[in-house]
């Protein structure tokens, strides 16, 4: 059977699932089908043909090569084809959107036909993605002469590839549906548990929220067909928990509109809203895409006729409604006046989601376009020896005299590029920086190797510093889907120039380590900037974005990034910890602080967090850096102390040399390269040359926000309140309750210790508090099963050195085995200790999983509803989150304890503890 066959064959079992073929990306395969094409008798012909024309991925695809390399033989007259004529090939070329094709291109435009050289030259004009072998093309045919090259660059230099598009239309017609009230997951839209089939972009689709509310859409479309379909989040946030473009890709795929007719399944042109807006790193994802974001707005505080805010008897503010969005409601945008109507009635100022760039991006598809679109203005403009036209809008600069800078905007400053010379740069300035760190995880790996070959990148920039490939959110099962795709993936990245956990040779040890903690090491520089393809890319030293695949390809492809400089929050300590408490009571407890002192304002929302944690190294440090994508943060920014930052560097160079005796660096030494740049900044701080970032005294803050540690007297838990009568206040991470809350009843179903929240020191609290309650009880006796997952192997080599792995491993009933790991999803568990593979295991919910309606106490961040646990139809699931010790402890109980009960279980345990800074860490001298 040939490859054509199995093709066919595979069609038949997708029609059977109600999907369409799937798109070719095989250079083997669509060499067959242009061979059937060839043969005007193939009885396959003329599905042959369709699958040629419509079904093939474009960039740099093998299959791309192929079918670019058939058009120019069309064209030439090579070869014929009476349903391709040359100008039809012409217009498939101008589809596929780089690579090859432009290569094509530029073949047939320096070529010897004047005629044909005029018409591959006005495809050209249109094409924005150019890289370095492309453009050195161009300039040597120009230096050389050539009259079609310079035309060419006239036109890139006046960018007619965007100026000639049509303009963005006034008025937008939208109908409003309603896809859940309260803050909206990205889960909901693109579930964890299907990450698999993110990829085969029609079969994801299939899962977005449900199968009914599917038809809902549909119904809508067909009731209105001149207005596009808006999700909306009801008296919540949209896209919160993570970036995923894949969320993204589905609302579009069943709102938005195709891209190209020659490209099947990828569709652009959301429109989103949520009462409180679009999650920061989900709005990036829906710029990529050139869709639309709304912060809607449309519950408000109520206040009284005296000014006063209103209060229910919970003490929280009373909402009421400023205007409906009830699903089916018919509203118009305008994009002139920048406001939201229904009918004549304005309900909204809408600017925010029409700033100049983001009316760029929506009018070339996407933001991609722009970014590459400028580099090849740029270029050309540079090559001709002329200064380029205004034709994009101006980045924004706020230059305020007198101000200093937070520490981001130091950052930021000092990684800008094409902005004005000697310009001091504050929050709200539009720029483009240079990106030293990028990290890509497993299950958004494919979808950011996709997005690569769309826009014909074949390497990695060369000013990232470094770029590491994760196989974390496949760790725990090492099913049918993993063997198929993690292995692809992993060779794409390595021949692309990234650092990759499995080496596609087989050489070294496959690491399954948690990303953000590979990424937290190998980010050897706080003033970095580092984007990483997931929402808990959070550094403890340097400011790093979590990003959609999109963004993340972006900034492996070019070194670089794009968006306004943020507001900040600074957030100090003061007080002591209480000796019986944890660091991730603290980190909740800020949560709790930051609502109550704001009357229920989220103040973090969309901005940075400069924690001024002074004291604790990055890898304790982390579990408050973590967590701030719950506070719905855009990022957050640790202020170290000199010694403290040395330290941590120390632990970074220690864990990168581990790397490198492993085999993963690469032919750049990219590794070893990041160990002479850490030697280079502890030789800075020692010597005073460039002490530890700090902001300057006078630097201006959206809201500053002082921890009491006093206040802190017992475990605090993120409880997501599922039985709220409320439904907006439920599986938000704003709920936070002391343990005393529980009255030591609430039955706890499963403990789980492990996520990119845990750190060594957690393995080892769990150790002895085994060792201390066998002390107590004589043996230890688990009431409810708890799974313990390390985030990186090192952690637990150290563990095994320093004698606390032995200890775990006599209590575990189960422990891993990378020599034969798990070939499905454990979906029951018994009443012991699962030592399971570092990595995400059940935080990611794409496979182990809690048993439904369960209620689980976890060291995790994911209390969405159905991540960790879904319902059953006898209760709710539940994902509460808690420390390590009342996590462990609860476990042994079967239920959540008493304060005294947690006490005497932690007395002696050397639990992650804090002091403040006792100087303020400002810069000195400002």
């Amino acid at each position: 059977m040939n490859m054509y066959q199995d093709y066919i064959q595979e069609i038949a079992e997708r029609k059977n699932q109600g999907l369409h073929p799937k798109p070719i990306d095989s250079a083997e395969l669509l060499s067959e089908i242009i061979a059937q094409i060839k043969d005007t008798a193939n009885e396959y012909r003329a599905d042959s043909l369709n699958f040629f024309i419509y079904n093939t991925l474009p960039g740099t695809t093998s299959a791309a090569g192929v079918k670019a390399q058939f058009l120019k033989e069309i064209i030439l007259g090579e070869s014929v084809v009476e349903e391709i004529s040359p100008a039809f090939a012409f217009e498939l070329l101008s589809h596929m959107k780089g690579g090859k094709s432009i290569e094509v291109l530029l073949d047939l435009a320096l070529g010897n036909d004047d005629a044909i050289a005029q018409e591959a030259a006005k495809v050209l004009k249109t094409q924005v993605f150019l890289y370095d072998a492309d453009t050195n093309r161009l300039k040597e045919a120009y230096e050389s002469g050539n009259e079609i090259a310079k035309e060419i660059l006239e036109s890139y230099a006046k960018a007619e590839f965007f100026t000639k598009l049509p303009e963005v239309a006034e008025e937008i017609k939208v109908v409003t549906f309603i896809a859940g009230e309260g803050d909206i997951s990205t889960d909901l839209l693109s579930p964890g548990n299907q990450a698999h089939s993110r990829s085969d972009r029609e079969l994801h689709g299939k899962c977005m929220i449900t199968p009914q509310a599917q038809e809902e859409i549909k119904a809508l479309q067909a009731q209105h067909p001149d207005a596009s379909v808006m999700l909306i989040a009801e008296k919540g946030t949209m896209g919160v928990g993570s970036s995923r473009m894949s969320g993204v890709n589905n609302v579009a795929l069943w709102t938005g509109k195709q891209a190209s007719p020659y490209v099947p399944f990828v569709n652009i042109a959301p429109i989103v809203g949520g009462t409180n807006g679009i999650s920061p790193i989900f709005l990036t994802t829906v710029d990529v895409t050139g869709g639309i974001g709304i912060d809607l707005q449309n519950w408000v505080k109520k206040y009284d006729e005296n000014g006063e805010l209103v209060r229910n008897e919970k003490g929280e503010p009373v909402l009421e409604e400023a205007y409906s969005v009830a699903t089916g409601t018919v509203l118009t945008i305008n994009t002139k006046t920048k406001k939201l109507y229904n009918g004549d009635k304005e309900l909204k100022d809408i600017s925010k989601s029409f700033t100049p760039q983001k009316l760029e991006f929506i009018k070339a598809g996407g933001s991609y376009a722009i970014v590459f679109g400028k580099k090849i203005q740029t270029f050309a403009a540079k090559t001709l020896g002329i200064t380029p036209p205004t034709v994009f809008a101006p980045s924004k600069e706020i230059s305020i005299e007198g101000q200093g800078l937070t520490a981001v905007e130091k950052i930021f400053n000092r990684n800008a590029v094409g902005v004005t010379p000697g310009k001091v740069l504050h929050a709200g300035s539009d720029v483009r920086v240079e990106v030293n760190i990028v990290g890509s995880q497993d299950t958004t790996g494919l979808m950011t190797a996709q997005e690569l070959e769309s826009m014909a990148a074949t390497v990695i920039s060369p000013i990232v510093d470094g770029a590491y490939q994760s196989g974390c959110h496949t760790a725990s099962v090492w099913d049918k889907k993993a063997q198929t795709n993690i292995p692809k993936l992993m060779k794409f990245m390595n021949d692309f120039g990234v650092i990759t956990a499995r080496d596609p040779k087989g050489e070294y040890h496959s690491m399954t380590d948690v990303i953000h903690k590979v990424l937290n090491d190998i980010t050897v520089d706080e003033w970095a900037i580092i984007i990483g393809g997931d929402s808990h890319t959070r550094m403890s030293k340097g400011v790093a974005f979590g990003a959609d695949s999109g963004t993340v390809a972006l900034a492996l492809a070019t070194g670089e990034a794009s968006m306004p400089i943020p507001e900040s929050v600074k957030v100090t300590f003061k007080g002591e910890m209480k000796e019986h408490m944890d660091f991730r009571d603290v980190v909740h407890a800020t949560q709790a602080q930051m609502l109550k002192q704001f009357d229920g304002e989220n103040v973090f929302q969309g901005r940075i967090i400069e924690v001024h944690i002074g004291t604790l190294p990055a890898d304790q440090a982390f579990t408050f850096t973590d967590w701030t994508a719950e506070m719905k943060a855009k990022a957050s920014i640790c202020i170290s102390q000199d010694d403290t930052l040395i330290e941590s560097l120390e632990i970074a160079k220690s864990r990168i040399q581990i790397m490198i005796d492993k085999g993963m660096d690469n032919h750049n030494q990219v590794l070893k390269g990041l160990i002479e740049k850490a030697d280079k900044r502890i030789a800075e701080i020692r010597s005073g040359e460039k002490p530890a970032l700090t902001p300057d005294a006078n630097a201006k803050y959206y809201a500053e926000v002082v921890v009491d540690l006093d206040a802190i007297v017992e475990p605090m838990i993120a409880d997501p309140d599922v039985n709220n009568e409320d439904v907006s206040k439920r599986y938000t991470h704003d709920t936070i309750r002391d343990l005393t809350y529980y009255g030591g009843e609430k039955k706890v179903d499963l403990g789980f210790v492990g996520s990119c929240m845990v750190h060594k020191g957690d393995l080892k609290i769990v150790s002895q508090m085994l060792r201390n309650l066998e002390k107590q009880n004589g043996k230890v006796e688990f009431q409810a099963p708890l799974v313990v997952a390390a985030p990186t192997y090192n952690i637990i080599d150290e563990l095994k050195a320093e004698g606390d792995w032995e200890l775990l491993e006599k209590y575990s009933g189960f422990e891993f085995n990378d020599a034969a790991p798990k070939g499905e999803a454990r979906t029951q568990y018994e009443n012991m200790m699962y030592l399971e593979r570092p990595g995400c295991n059940l935080c990611m919910g794409n496979q182990e999983k809690a048993e439904k309606g369960d209620t689980v106490l976890a060291t995790s961040t994911r209390l969405f509803q159905g991540r960790v646990v879904e319902d059953s139809e006898r209760k709710k699931g539940e994902s509460l989150l808690a420390s390590t010790p009342v996590v462990v402890l609860s476990a042994v109980m079967g239920r959540i304890p008493s304060i005294d009960e947690y006490k005497t279980a932690v007395e002696g345990i050397d639990l992650t503890t804090f002091v403040p800074p006792i100087k303020e860490l400002v810069a000195v001298g400002h």
